[in-house]
């Protein structure tokens, strides 16, 4: 699956423009969408032009086929024929035929390796490789690069375990001080005990079936000032084991981030209600077999399968409401997660989401993203700039910011929307104001009503050197900005030219 909007691979040159890491789609022609692809998947048309068989692909023969209207591209050791989706691919022509004829494993692992392409191009595949291609000139094959990342990251955790009558504790000794709760990913699924930890930019898992069986419920706890995790298991039966379990795929291992893969589990639709009249907040029950916290500025996957074809699209979790920092939450904030998602009627995958009743379950996929509070060390001012749904991530960081940072001076969100009513909690942000005198908010809107008495237009400099004053000439500043490719690029291109650095300025991209 090469086609989730706005992932692609990046070309220079390409039909794409890519500002600090965000991308843009390219227009499809009509009867091009996702939905159409895959109504042409399901055919019966025959997609590869080897009228059903499968062959063994060479590498010599991979590299005959690398043009538009005979384009094959191998992932993972398996070779599709990719040109029959030239037309369909939102990131444009010329981004695929970066990978024709040749080896697109590592470009597609860039952007795109939580996508299941194995079911999107199903009816593409060619065949498997006989010989693995070459890596790219300058690149180091996968194992080898693995090896090297490993030598020049974090020192390999290691773990253990201790038993009790009834509870079993495993430990893990990440050799970090700044492990925290949210750095742990616990998932037990009947016998299977999986447990993630993030540490930098690495993922050091454990992953075995147990020897016995243990309850749902377990407790996480992290010893700060040595980097210690203990997960409390409790046992079904008040037996000794003998072992811990049996290892499965990748226990054990310390892999970079990029490379481990995304691990997804199923959570229940426990409540839907309108915020504006097209944007809902979606509440979700995780596992009660789950520990799992977002962290801030990070986004999660949903997938849903929709017409036989795995769909994921990427979301940044919020917090039940604005003022939830002020307020008790009315649920527990670790077993729910919530979503801000608006909903477009001609769309694929939102209207599916919007379908589901109370009850019914989607999969939620591990965090990602590369925003750091450490952004927030001994900042003073701290804007925001959103557009639209782009306010999602801006959420948690608000509430973060104003509970944490003692250093902050000043808070300031600039909020852009079409109308009044696609400004999403409004009277949330507008409270906030009088809750916290170091936050105040501006909306910007481009097609108000005529008694609109706030500011108009789109983001532009003029706008911006006016909204973005410090609080002091030589005061720490962080401007994030998040919301359709177009107003990040161009917000980043005008923050450029007001003078304010690459380390001063984080655009959320998914």
């Amino acid at each position: 699956m090469l086609n989730v909007p706005s992932q692609s691979f990046p070309a220079p040159s390409s039909q794409q423009r890519v500002v600090a890491g965000g991308r843009s789609k390219v227009p499809l022609k009509q009867g091009r969408s996702l939905m159409d692809w895959i109504r042409l998947t399901k055919s019966g048309k025959d997609l590869t032009g080897l009228k059903g068989r499968l062959i063994e692909v060479t590498e010599e023969e991979l590299k005959k086929h690398d043009k538009k209207d005979d384009c094959w591209i191998c992932i993972r050791g398996f070779v599709y024929n990719v040109s029959p989706y030239m037309e369909y691919h939102p990131g444009g022509e010329d981004e695929l035929m970066r990978a024709a004829g040749s080896d697109g494993t590592d470009l597609f692992d860039q952007v795109h390796r939580w996508v299941n392409y194995e079911s999107m191009l199903k009816e593409c595949l060619v065949g498997r490789m006989a010989v693995k291609p070459a890596a790219p000139k300058g690149m180091l094959p996968k194992s080898q690069a693995t090896d090297t990342l490993a030598r020049e990251g974090p020192s390999s955790p290691s773990y253990d375990w201790f038993q009790t009558d009834s509870l079993v504790t495993i430990v893990v000794y990440t050799k970090q001080k700044d492990i925290t709760l949210d750095s742990v990913i616990v998932d037990h699924q009947d016998d299977s005990f999986r447990a993630e930890t993030i540490i930098k930019d690495y993922s050091y898992l454990i992953n075995i079936e147990l020897s016995h069986a243990v309850q749902g419920d377990f407790s996480v706890r992290i010893v700060e000032n040595v980097g210690k995790i203990e997960i409390v298991l409790k046992k079904k039966e008040n037996t000794s084991w003998k072992c811990l379990g049996h290892p499965l795929e990748n226990h054990n291992s310390l892999v970079p981030k990029k490379d481990a893969g995304l691990f997804y589990r199923q959570c229940q639709l426990i409540s839907k209600e309108d915020v504006t009249h097209d944007t809902r907040l979606f509440c979700f029950m995780l596992p009660p077999s789950t520990h799992l916290q977002v962290p801030i500025g990070q986004h999660v996957y949903l997938k849903l399968t929709i017409t036989d074809t795995e769909i994921v699209k990427p979301y940044t979790p919020v917090s039940d409401s604005l003022l939830s920092e002020f307020k008790e939450p009315a649920l527990p904030n670790n077993k729910y997660i919530y979503f801000l998602i608006k909903i477009y009627p001609a769309g694929l995958f939102t209207p599916e989401l919007d379908h589901l009743q109370i009850g019914d379950f989607v999969f939620v996929s591990n965090p990602e993203g590369n925003f750091k509070t450490s952004q927030f060390q001994e900042l003073e001012d701290l804007f925001l700039l959103a557009a639209g749904t782009g306010f999602t991530p801006m959420v948690k960081l608000l509430n973060y910011a104003l509970t944490n940072i003692p250093s902050l001076r000043k808070v300031k969100l600039m909020f852009f929307n079409k109308t009044e009513d696609d400004i999403i909690w409004r009277s949330h942000l507008e409270e906030l104001t009088f809750k916290d005198k170091r936050f105040d908010v501006e909306f910007v809107l481009s097609a108000p009503i005529s008694e609109w008495n706030g500011k108009q237009g789109h983001v532009s400099p003029a706008l911006l050197s006016e909204f973005l004053k410090r609080s002091s000439d030589k005061s720490k500043v962080l401007i994030c900005i998040c919301g359709p490719t177009p107003f990040t690029e161009q917000g980043i291109k005008f923050l450029h030219e007001l003078n304010f650095s690459k380390d001063e300025i984080h655009s959320f991209t998914a």
